[in-house]
């Protein structure tokens, strides 16, 4: 062994050495805590709150949405051949979209933040499928701004809402 080597090696060990034989003293305790005495990290309701008048009426603010138009106007799509149609369903009427039934329960509009959507309650039925004629392939709202929020899906067929209107 050479003499720069054993130099490089005392240095060493002076340097890891002490820090090995001062870590029982870097280590700390904490106190333990009584989970009882912890205050919930949420704001506490105030009595103002809960004295909310009862007599208001939550129906007066639904006054301004119409969701009783006559009729609904759709787009249908088929995926195969690319060819959309425009079908005008009444309220409680059936209407055929290739092998599609459609019925419309509501339809109108709604304005929400100063802006008015068309919405519409939608039931849709595959008549080539004879499993079952009470199942709806779809069943529930659709919206003509947004109609990925309940989209409609079929292997071959889409539909969507583009306006509610009077007759």
């Amino acid at each position: 062994m050479k003499l720069g080597d054993k130099y490089f090696l005392i240095l060493i060990i002076c340097l890891i050495l002490p820090n090995y034989s001062f870590t029982e003293e870097k280590i700390t305790t904490t106190p333990l805590i009584n989970i009882d005495k912890i205050q919930p990290s949420f704001e506490e309701l105030n009595e103002e709150n809960e004295k909310i008048p009862t007599t208001q009426n939550l129906k007066s603010k639904s006054s301004s949405q119409d969701l009783n138009s006559s009729q609904a106007i759709l787009v249908g799509l088929d995926k195969i051949t690319a060819k959309s149609s425009k079908l005008i369903v009444n309220l409680n009427e059936i209407k055929k979209f290739g092998p599609l039934e459609i019925k419309v329960l509501k339809c109108g509009k709604l304005k929400v933040n100063n802006k008015t959507d068309s919405v519409a309650y939608l039931q849709v039925k595959d008549l080539t499928k004879n499993e079952n004629n009470q199942v709806f392939i779809f069943n529930g709202w659709t919206f003509a701004s947004d109609p990925s929020l309940t989209p409609f899906d079929h292997a071959i067929y889409d539909i969507q809402l583009l306006n509610c209107s009077d007759a």
